[in-house]
């Protein structure tokens, strides 16, 4: 969100079971492309549900776990929605393989990013907005196990 917002949205990145390390698989594919890296940890959600946090406009739960727990009360109560793709964390095999699964996951982040900053913000009513927010998280790899993290 960060890179591909292009300076209109500020990212951040946090779960509900955080390992305490960011997957090596990854931080490689990340460093790979050309992603910033410099400052990324693993951390939980709570910390962004803190009344000290970074105020969230959106919320988008990924992780196919993440769609079926209780989300935190987001202070400001930001829009959210469930834009699920299979966890490429949890794919076995060589390198070549996770890396795959890895490559496969950003791609389907990428497109829905790229078609989450293109919509016109300053036209969309709050309703409109939010099926356009819904309607994304359904796109190409959506996982089977689709929710609204609301």
């Amino acid at each position: 969100m960060n890179k591909l917002g292009e300076g209109r949205f500020r990212g951040f990145s946090a779960g509900s079971f955080p390992k305490g390390a960011i997957n090596p698989d990854a931080l490689a594919l990340l460093e790979r492309i050309g992603y910033p890296t410099e400052g990324l940890r693993s951390k939980s959600w709570e910390e962004f549900s803190r009344p000290d946090a970074p105020q969230m406009d959106f919320v988008f739960t990924v992780c196919d776990d993440a769609a079926g727990e209780t989300c935190p009360i987001w202070p400001g109560h930001p829009m959210t929605a469930h834009w699920g793709i299979e966890d490429p964390s949890h794919v076995e095999g060589n390198a070549m393989e996770r890396e795959r699964a890895f490559v496969t996951a950003l791609r389907y982040l990428e497109n829905r990013i790229k078609l989450f900053t293109a919509l016109p913000f300053d036209q969309l009513d709050t309703m409109a907005l939010k099926a356009h927010v819904q309607e994304i998280g359904q796109s190409e790899g959506a996982s089977s196990r689709r929710g609204d993290a609301a």
